[in-house]
């Protein structure tokens, strides 16, 4: 079984989770500049086996697309492309920011690291990952 790598998609940053090789537990894994994810990906995957992605899929809240998705669907076409043997699925993932740092507050993190985006955004993959995981 392979691992299933999850995406919170920015311009700027991308938030990546990850599961165990069983696929049970969502762990963040790291926060890499947009521009370069392609190349942290092939390095990735080099020595880890991956058999889904999972991309966060930002909402309105009346559901409708957000406006970045904009972003992200030539994201997802480069991601198609450049790895074409692994699925992507989407998640919804409204109000995965909010949430990731709502747990920051409540974990005691002090305010200089809650003002970490890069963490928030690997804490929003995470939950974007775990929402799957809990309704596969």
């Amino acid at each position: 079984m392979g691992r299933i790598l999850a995406f919170d998609y920015g311009e700027k940053r991308t938030g990546l989770a990850v599961t165990d090789e069983l696929q049970i537990i969502a762990s963040g894994l790291t926060t890499v500049a947009t521009k370069k994810i392609f190349s942290f990906l092939t390095d990735y995957l080099k020595n880890e086996t991956v058999e889904l992605f999972i991309v966060g899929e930002p909402k309105q809240l009346n559901s409708k697309e957000s406006e970045s998705e904009q972003f992200i669907k030539p994201f997802i076409q480069k991601l198609k492309t450049t790895f074409p043997k692994i699925p992507i699925k989407r998640v919804d993932e409204r109000f995965t920011s909010k949430i990731a740092f709502e747990s920051m507050i409540q974990s005691g993190m002090k305010k200089k690291k809650r003002q970490n985006k890069a963490l928030i955004d690997e804490i929003s993959a995470t939950l974007i990952l775990q929402t799957y995981l809990q309704n596969k």
